[in-house]
């Protein structure tokens, strides 16, 4: 079902798209397919036709990142192209930025630029490492942050060494909570009627999103390490070997404890003394993981996952992602969203996973070719086509 902007919550308001990559990307995306009228600003494509950052633009990574929204052209490195920046801005209620802190300064749309133009203006900035301080200048890129934020240090089996997470969890988690701080700032304006800057960093978003590992730490000084498939506190939460492959089995407290044995139809892990509470089987793990894993192994994945789960005790299997978009559950939440691409003809990107009552996501329109919609947007603005035209000529756009 395609739905118009109109019918979305947040159609009315206007967002101008300065991001590239991912995480400035991501935040966008959130705003956009909920019916932000999205203007995604590139700069006019150079002599030798690069692609530019963020990758191909026909590829699945771009396609996903910059659908709903619309393309403009513009050399912000140009006076002119400043100005009808700054034109734009008059009418705009957010800009989303995530160049290094130095780079909106030296082009002048920094947010103290910008606000005697419009005051209601909400401008996001999504950076390496904040907007001041020691690291400033660093550029930000999601496996660093990873690193100094933490997480390659709790990722992994014991011993291993450093591993880093299978996704961007820094870039997205920065672009994520970016989102939610243009949402807070929107609000308040209604209270307010002033705008204001919003922050956020790939180093701080990833401290947050380590959350309970972090607090180890901050409330206990506990430096949490490398567990593996292990769950840090909670034992038993693992993988274990089946006949066919592995699954998940994760359980918390005593009496999950209980009904994970029966249906096992394991009594000798309820009787033994070592395992009697949650500190001793944190303390056996290792021996508790080889008793469940002589257990599981004699029968198959799919047997555990019903059995399990008949029981009332968390497990699941461990897909491969071909198998993800295949579970009947991910079909039904519809995690797999359709569109119609004029090149690529029928694709599926990643839908929403928020849900709600009335509203109603869709992707109404793919990734659009660099600058399609510059003459729409400028003839917005009153540029008649001979003006359109003379940008053009002199590189502006």
């Amino acid at each position: 079902m395609t739905v118009g902007n109109g019918a979305l919550p947040l159609s009315r308001f206007k967002v101008l798209d300065l991001t590239r990559v991912r995480a400035g990307p991501t935040c966008v995306r959130q705003l956009a397919d909920w019916g932000a009228d999205a203007i995604k600003i590139e700069a006019p494509p150079g002599p030798e036709g690069d692609e530019g950052l963020g990758g191909p633009r026909l590829g699945s990574d771009f396609q996903n990142l910059h659908r709903n929204k619309r393309a403009i052209t513009l050399n912000l490195k140009d006076p002119e192209g400043v100005a009808l920046f700054k034109r734009l801005v008059a009418g705009a209620d957010v800009v989303v930025e995530n160049y290094r802190p130095d780079v909106k300064f030296r082009l002048g749309i920094d947010y103290a630029s910008l606000r005697p133009i419009n005051r209601r203006l909400v401008y996001a900035s999504i950076s390496g490492y904040g907007e001041d301080g020691p690291y400033r200048e660093r550029p930000g890129f999601d496996q660093i942050a990873q690193g100094m934020g933490g997480l390659m240090s709790i990722t992994g089996l014991p011993g291993q060494g450093p591993v880093r997470a299978g996704i961007a969890v820094a870039d997205m988690s920065a672009g994520l909570i970016c989102a939610i701080g243009i949402l807070i700032a929107l609000l308040e304006r209604e209270a307010s009627g002033e705008g204001q800057w919003v922050q956020s960093s790939l180093l701080g978003a990833q401290i947050a999103m380590n959350d309970f590992q972090s607090a180890r730490w901050t409330m206990s000084r506990e430096i949490p390490p490398q567990a593996g498939n292990n769950h840090p506190t909670s034992v038993p939460t693992g993988v274990y070997a089946t006949t066919d492959g592995h699954l998940n089995i994760a359980v918390a407290g005593q009496r999950i404890y209980e009904r994970f044995c029966q249906a096992l139809d394991a009594p000798e892990l309820l009787s033994d003394p070592a395992f009697a509470n949650g500190k001793l089987r944190s303390q056996n793990r290792d021996r508790l993981n080889a008793a469940i894993e002589g257990h599981t192994r004699t029968q198959s994945t799919a047997h555990w996952v019903g059995v399990m789960n008949e029981a009332g005790v968390p497990c699941g299997p461990i897909y491969r992602m071909d198998e993800v978009f295949a579970d009947p559950q991910v079909k039904h939440l519809q995690l797999a969203a359709p569109a119609q691409h004029p090149t690529l003809g029928a694709i599926e990107l990643v839908g929403q996973s928020l849900k709600m009552s009335r509203a109603q996501f869709s992707v109404r329109s793919t990734t659009p070719e660099q600058g399609a919609h510059t003459d729409e947007v400028l003839r917005g603005l009153g540029l008649d086509p001979a003006a359109i035209d003379g940008l053009r000529q002199r590189g502006v756009i």
